[in-house]
This record gives C-alpha cells, structure tokens and sequence, in this order.
C-alpha cells in the first residue's frame, strides 16, 4: 500500500474510517501483536522533537492514520494532494460497535476509573481487562515493564492505550518489539471517553468537516484552546515549506 506524506513530515495510509476499520477487523488476532497509531497535529508537531521518540514509534506501527482535518487541509493546499481521514474517536466507535463482539477479550491501559463499567454498558462488553500505569511510567523500568506484562499477560483481539503521546506509541513499540504479546493495539487519546459518552463530543456537522478540534478549543479553553492556537504556527511553517518545496521539484 503506497502511504501519503503528510506535509512531507509524516506517513499514513491512504484509508478512510470504514477501510481502516476493514483492515483492523481482517487481521488474525492470534498473529503477534502489532499497533495502530493516528497522526493529529499535535502528534505530528511532537514527532518533529527526536527527543520524545515519537517518530521512530510511528515507522514500526504496522497501520498509520490521518486523525486530522487540519492536516488534511493544509496537505491539500500545500502538495495538491487529497488525503483520507480516519479519526481515532470514530475509529473507537467503529470498532466497538462492529468488529468487536461482546465476548471478544479487549484490555485497555489508562482510560481512568470510569471507562470499563463505561463500555460494559453500553457496547455489552463481557471481558475488559483494565491497567492504570502512574504519572511517567514509560520513563520508569519497573512501571513500564509492568504496563508491557500486563498486555502480554491479557492476550486481546483489541489492545486500547490511552496513556497519551508519546506515551502510547513508545509502549505499544515496546510490546511490539518484545514478540510475546498478540492482537492489535490502538493508542486512542480520549477515544473510548468520547465512545462511552463519558466525554461530550462536537455535533456531527463538525466532525463531518474536520472541526472536533474547535469543538474541543472551546468547550475546553484551559486545556486545549491555548495548545491548538501554539500549534498553529509551527504547522504553518511546515505546510509553507512542503508546498514551497514541491515548486521547486517542477521548476
């Protein structure tokens, strides 16, 4: 499958939600275990800092995602070029409601104290297995290793990591690299908050054109409204410069 280059920064497969799911669903959940992750701005802007390991996390995941209708604006601006969106809250919702079946194994990691009585009653779910790592754990050996153990000793059709990034993607790299565990990971942010109507989500209109993300700046203006706004301009710059670059490849 030929990937797009998100700005010339980032790859992700040329699948929308429902061929995103289809792949997920098609996969044997006895292979070895291997992940999904979802690129968003922010993710991508992460990316760029070699320090939080992010990328090297994204080339090792065996299926990468446009979680962003920012990105996909501004690629298509900037390159002339059209590209999917498969959002992680969508994905969550689609995933439970049509792939997995209440009596599918599925372990989460973070997601808070709610969630798994959360999911039971609303999508039936029958065999939850839940660990919550404490503040910093991938930076902690013996917290890390105890998050790695509990994904191989849970074996899942479905692995949610909702720890946030980079977090996430170093763990489930972690378990993919080690070779004990099996099924798929998805790191999913507030996903299975939004699925299990624990977080309120933008109107559907909204996350029809891209726009959760001004949803969220404005029902969570502490939190999120500051951090969409620092990162518009570094993702500018990064979008001027794909599209400047892709002048000077036909001149």
């Amino acid at each position: 499958m030929r990937e797009i280059s998100l700005l010339g920064r980032a790859p992700v497969a040329p699948l929308d939600l429902a061929a995103a799911a289809r792949a997920i669903a098609a996969r044997d959940p006895g292979l070895p275990f291997a992940y999904v992750v979802t690129i968003n701005a922010q993710i991508l802007l992460l990316a760029e800092d070699p320090a939080t390991g992010l990328r090297a996390a994204h080339e090792e995941a065996w299926l990468r995602l446009n979680d962003s209708g920012i990105l996909a604006r501004l690629h298509r601006w900037a390159l002339d070029e059209a590209v999917p969106m498969a959002a992680g809250s969508d994905l969550c919702v689609a995933l439970l409601n049509g792939v997995i079946r209440p009596e599918d194994p599925i372990t989460i990691i973070g997601g808070g104290p709610r969630i798994a009585e959360a999911l039971r009653a609303r999508f039936g779910l029958r065999h939850i297995a839940q660990h919550e790592p404490p503040m910093g754990y991938i930076d902690r050996p013996e917290a890390r290793e105890a998050a790695i153990r509990f994904i191989e000793d849970h074996p899942a059709r479905i692995t949610f990591v909702a720890t946030g990034a980079p977090r996430s993607e170093r763990l489930m790299q972690a378990v993919a690299r080690r070779g004990k565990a099996s099924g798929i990971g998805i790191a999913v942010g507030s996903g299975l908050l939004f699925a299990a109507d624990l977080t309120p989500r933008a109107p559907a209109w909204m996350r029809r054109y891209g726009l959760e993300w001004l949803h969220r700046a404005f029902t969570e203006p502490q939190r999120l409204g500051r951090r969409y706004a620092a990162d518009m301009l570094p993702l500018l710059r990064l979008a001027i410069a794909a599209r400047r670059a892709r002048g000077a490849g036909r001149s």
